[in-house]
């Protein structure tokens, strides 16, 4: 109903008065008409100022969308819709900021990196080549990178889980408040205090070589607390209810776990997991410092040094040369790729294993 009629009489001989309930509102292509005025009159101004930066133009349109957004509304449909409108415009330009960034970063790797990424650069590696000469591949990387990471995750995985079912199932008293304080200064230990800190036991003091196992041990810290955390948010998400009733039907708590706590969890938990390879998949420093990188196939992790894709870029990036700056953008471009694969992953069984709504 757009409008109702007023019962009191007026001075007009007492005729009804119409009063609208519905108020003027802005129409919708106005933002968007507004934005291109603004970017226009952005760069106007900016080279009427004689301003060399593009970046100076944009802010200088910013600032007049939001202030001729404001404007327009506070006329048209009010002070409060206005700042409405406005809220709405900052977070807009907030996610564009953030947005933007990484686009160009995507489209730069995207450019560069297709110039030899092609079936021979996957699937060789660089052998005796030189890195100053064109050709060459990161196969060998890639499988470094697989067996680093996947070692890594048979490590930290199991012990992140089993801690997090202790912190939330179990965890009571001194013992669980010390476990939740080393898993927060774990939380921020830079990568580079984790390749240390396995350089100095594992090769100075037990005598042991580098070798890609020596990379997985330190990746493994870096992973471990994203693991306990994640999973120990999702446990708590399980409602007390299911457990007080399979505890009720006489159940023990280790099979009440086992049975109805994961299974209710396992979407979040498997997340929570793939989120945690993704981002010690390109860890550079613990495996600079125990890894070392090789140029030939290596598939054995646990001896001798051992390529991975992130500290491949890193030294085709130090060579300096148009092949090897070449090469490095080609294995950028797989390493982003991998990580997005990882995270599709994750959200599709996080999906996947969601709860259903209504009933089965």
């Amino acid at each position: 109903m757009s409008a109702v009629t007023d019962r009191r009489p007026v001075a007009n001989g007492g005729a009804p008065l119409p009063v609208s309930l519905k108020q003027a509102r802005l129409p919708r292509w106005t933002p968007p008409v507004l934005a291109l005025v603004a970017a226009g009159a952005g760069c106007g101004i900016g080279l009427g100022a004689g301003l060399d930066s593009t970046v100076q133009w944009g802010l200088i349109a910013v600032l007049i969308f939001i202030l001729g957004t404001f404007a327009l509304a506070a006329g048209v449909e009010g002070t409060r819709q206005a700042k409405d409108r406005l809220a709405t415009s900052l977070v807009w330009i907030a996610f564009l900021l953030a947005v933007v960034p990484l686009a160009s970063l995507l489209w730069e790797t995207v450019a560069r990196g297709t110039k030899v990424l092609d079936g021979y650069f996957l699937s060789h590696s660089m052998g005796t080549l030189p890195d100053a000469m064109p050709g060459g591949g990161i196969y060998h990387a890639i499988i470094g990178t697989l067996e680093q990471v996947g070692l890594a995750t048979l490590i930290a995985a199991p012990l992140g889980l089993l801690t997090a079912i202790y912190l939330v199932e179990y965890g009571r008293g001194r013992l669980a408040k010390v476990v939740t304080f080393f898993v927060d200064v774990m939380t921020g230990i830079p990568s580079i205090v984790a390749g240390l800190f396995v350089l100095s036991v594992w090769i100075l003091i037990l005598g042991f070589g580098p070798s890609g196992f020596a990379g997985s041990m330190a990746l493994a810290i870096l992973m471990m607390p994203v693991v306990v955390r994640s999973t120990e948010e999702m446990l708590k998400l399980v409602p007390n209810e299911l457990r007080e009733a399979s505890l009720a039907l006489g159940v023990p708590k280790w099979r009440t776990i086992l049975k109805v706590v994961l299974p209710t969890s396992i979407g979040g938990i498997t997340t929570g997991v793939m989120l945690s390879i993704a981002r010690i998949t390109g860890e550079t420093a613990p495996v600079l410092l125990l890894v070392w990188g090789a140029k030939t196939i290596n598939n054995n992790p646990f001896e001798d040094a051992q390529q991975s894709l992130p500290l491949y870029v890193f030294q085709q990036w130090q060579q300096g040369s148009e092949a090897s700056y070449d090469r490095a953008w080609a294995a950028a471009l797989v390493l982003i790729a991998f990580v997005m694969i990882l995270n599709l992953v994750a959200r599709g069984i996080a999906r996947w294993k969601a709860p259903r709504g209504g009933r089965s």
